[in-house]
């Protein structure tokens, strides 16, 4: 499975239609943003100039993006993530793993040699690019500022990029290295479907220097976005209230999945309050069990002892997962 979120597979082979499945397998927050009622009108006209300017309003402050740097709309991430090694000029990247796979593949496949990255060091001889998820996926692992920033300069000394995917950051707002962005050659991506839990509505951010900003902006051409998109993300981003309310109590619910996961012999090894990485020798016998009674968590292709979990959606579905996992992990 190189994606969570698309139960298509686990159906094929293990049966059962997409009510019967507790799916577990991606980091979107099962309480999304209540949308409301949209005016007709949004859904008859195309996108105007006005509609995306008032959701970069929104998006500046909510990802505290300084003003001298600017905001590109996209229709998720995922369609940066494919531009960006377009975009960008020859020479190899670094990629600080394992993470999400769709980055190495996408620089791979636009001719780009791809590098190891350890962040403990600078990026390797040879490297022109750098990628950085942070909060890391799926290990949750953050790298402060500073280290960022050293990384930024040396990507700026060899004319190139340094990429950093912050689809999880919203969970932590200082975790941002958007100011970054005012001097150095930095792309951050945000997601909004995972933190605000409408991953449907097919909504991201690049936030880069208006050089940069420009390019991304010309490849993606007009109406990247749909007028609903735009009008539910200006919504949702300036929902401060809802916002501090999800970073307060999400911590609370990724404790108690904490507490069945380990009650089951389980060793925590990382994670986000959207999702929990956890180790076990037996990874692959409780994977294929969890399927069978149609509950699907996230496996790796590069490891054989981990496993990742999404927050269960309320209490009855939790009281599932621990009861699943009684046979399985036996």
């Amino acid at each position: 499975m190189k994606h969570g979120g698309d139960l298509t597979e686990a159906i094929a082979q293990y049966g059962g239609s997409p009510d019967m499945w507790l799916d577990l397998s991606t980091g979107i927050n099962p309480w999304p943003w209540p949308i409301p009622s949209l005016p007709n009108e949004i859904w008859q006209r195309l996108p105007s100039t006005a509609d995306g300017a008032a959701l970069i309003v929104a998006a500046r402050e909510a990802y505290r993006v300084p003003d001298e740097v600017e905001i590109v709309i996209a229709p998720g991430t995922q369609a940066l993530i494919q531009w960006l090694p377009r975009l960008a000029a020859s020479g190899a990247v670094a990629i600080a793993g394992p993470t999400y796979s769709e980055h190495a593949r996408a620089w791979s496949h636009c001719g780009h040699g791809i590098m190891a990255l350890d962040t403990a060091r600078p990026f390797p001889d040879g490297a022109r690019h750098s990628v950085i998820v942070n909060p890391n996926n799926p290990d949750g692992r953050t790298i402060d500022l500073d280290s960022l920033e050293q990384i930024a300069a040396i990507a700026r000394d060899r004319g190139g990029w340094l990429v950093i995917d912050e689809a999880f950051a919203d969970l932590d707002p200082r975790i941002s290295a958007a100011a970054l962005c005012r001097d150095r050659p930095v792309v951050i991506l945000r997601s909004f479907g995972k933190f605000y839990g409408l991953a449907g509505l097919r909504l991201g951010f690049a936030i880069a220097s208006p050089s940069i900003a420009d390019a991304i902006q010309t490849a993606l051409g007009p109406w990247p976005c749909s007028g609903p998109a735009l009008a539910v993300g200006r919504a949702a981003l300036s929902d401060e209230t809802w916002a501090a309310h999800m970073r307060e109590t999400l911590p609370d619910h990724a404790r108690r999945l904490d507490e069945v996961l380990l009650a089951r012999g389980f060793a925590m090894a990382g994670g986000t309050a959207l999702f929990r990485l956890v180790r076990h020798a037996d990874a692959a016998v409780i994977h294929e069990s969890l399927a069978q009674q149609q509950i699907w968590c996230r496996s790796f292709e590069w490891s054989t002892d981990l496993l990742r979990f999404g927050l269960p959606r309320d209490d009855a579905a939790l009281a599932r997962l621990a009861t699943a996992l009684k046979p399985a992990c036996e």
